[in-house]
């Protein structure tokens, strides 16, 4: 980090030690087991077979039900915050054990039931014939049943837990807009993808994830940025070439195929991530989807969160350590305030003191920036000195 009243523009030389030390630390954690804790949910991968039985049995309990004239239902896990377990070990949200039931024969749950079997019966069709749908074609399958997309979305979100399985295995997709670049081949349905080679776009992130095999990559760690102007500015610089790495960008909120796709490469290439965000509450949220998953998505979070990712900046501290002029800062509103403080509530946040700190430091002083201030040292800044100087010095959270 720069000393006080200085600023390095110079160009930092390679230095990645602490990054080395990061990586071997988190391979030796890797050879321990995950243990949920007590009373969590976990949903686990399953072939297409395995789905179509368990569709199969889902269907069958209903039909007993109805044949012994009992009361027809089906007991779904609730997705509400007060279900949701925060693992501290594994710096996880989990779904607990908690179920709603949903009766045929109610009023206020019936419609719920019959949009549940139809999404059931789609989600057979699409094993069957090995092949995915997005959640907008699944509305257009039914428009008279689910009558609003909102309807058919939150089924579509329950299927999974109800299955005990996760979303990819339903072959429901959502709308990836994830890119990546730098060193990694990959093998997508056969066909080969050099992702150093794709000029200054990238690759799109596919949301059919089952089909992607990692072949090769010799990178040292992997770079989460928020926003695509980022990844631009990186990608300009061709600034794998020189720094190892693999760089991804969900564009803002993180979406799933990204964030599958990160937690993929993670586990397969046991190799440090690092996540450039504004310096903002919002950019504190998004870090923590990506850093421990979602609470409407909870169930999948051992496929979808990375507990390893490190918060490298735009650090509240970074602003004044990093000189960024007054003019650059941006002035928080009262929603940015109370967004904010809620996340200091958060148990995964309080687990991490050094984060708590910032966001503290965040809500004294009023102020928040974007990574785009950065270039106000110049537009070579980011590439050049600050994120090398980060690495260097293993200044991050």
């Amino acid at each position: 980090m720069p000393k006080t009243g200085t600023v390095a523009k110079s160009k930092v030389p390679i230095n990645l030690e602490k990054v080395r030390a990061l990586r071997d630390k988190m391979r030796e954690k890797s050879k321990t087991k995950f243990k949920p804790p007590r009373g969590a949910v976990i949903v686990e991968e399953l072939a297409t077979e395995k789905v179509h039985k368990r569709i199969h049995e889902q269907s069958r309990q209903l039909l007993v039900q109805i044949e012994q004239k009992s009361p027809p239902e089906i007991a779904v896990p609730q997705r509400s915050g007060d279900n949701i377990i925060y693992d501290e070990e594994n710096d996880l949200l989990l779904l607990g054990e908690g179920k709603s039931s949903r009766a045929l024969l109610s009023l206020s749950t019936s419609s719920d039931v019959a949009r549940t079997m139809r999404v059931l019966e789609l989600v057979h069709t699409l094993v069957e014939k090995d092949i995915h749908a997005t959640k907008r074609e699944i509305f257009y399958n039914d428009v008279n049943l689910f009558k609003d997309q909102i309807n058919s979305d939150k089924i579509i979100d329950d299927i999974p837990p109800l299955l005990n399985t996760t979303r990819d295995s339903t072959h429901i997709v959502a709308s990836a807009k994830g890119m990546a670049i730098g060193r990694l081949v990959i093998k997508d349905s056969g066909d080969v993808i050099d992702l150093t080679k794709l000029g200054s776009g990238g690759w799109s992130i596919t949301p059919f994830l089952d089909k992607i095999e990692i072949a090769e990559s010799d990178a040292e760690f992997i770079l989460v940025v928020e926003k695509d102007a980022a990844l631009i500015r990186l990608s300009e610089a061709k600034w794998w070439n020189q720094y190892p790495c693999i760089i991804l960008t969900g564009k803002g909120s993180a979406d799933i195929a990204t964030r599958s796709f990160l937690r993929k490469l993670v586990k397969t290439l046991k190799i440090p991530a690092f996540a450039l965000m504004d310096s903002d509450p919002y950019g504190s949220y998004i870090y923590s989807v990506y850093l421990r998953g979602s609470k409407r998505l909870s169930y999948e979070s051992p496929f979808l969160a990375t507990p390893e990712l490190k918060l490298i900046g735009v650090l509240s501290r970074d602003l004044d350590s990093y000189h960024i002029p007054k003019e650059c800062w941006l002035k928080m509103t009262d929603k940015d305030i109370k967004r904010a403080k809620e996340m200091l509530k958060e148990p995964f946040v309080q687990k991490k003191e050094e984060w708590a700190t910032d966001l503290k430091l965040m809500i004294e002083l009023k102020r928040k920036a974007e990574i785009q201030a950065l270039s106000s040292h110049g537009f070579e800044f980011l590439t050049e000195t600050y994120l090398p100087q980060k690495l260097s010095t293993g200044d991050w959270i």
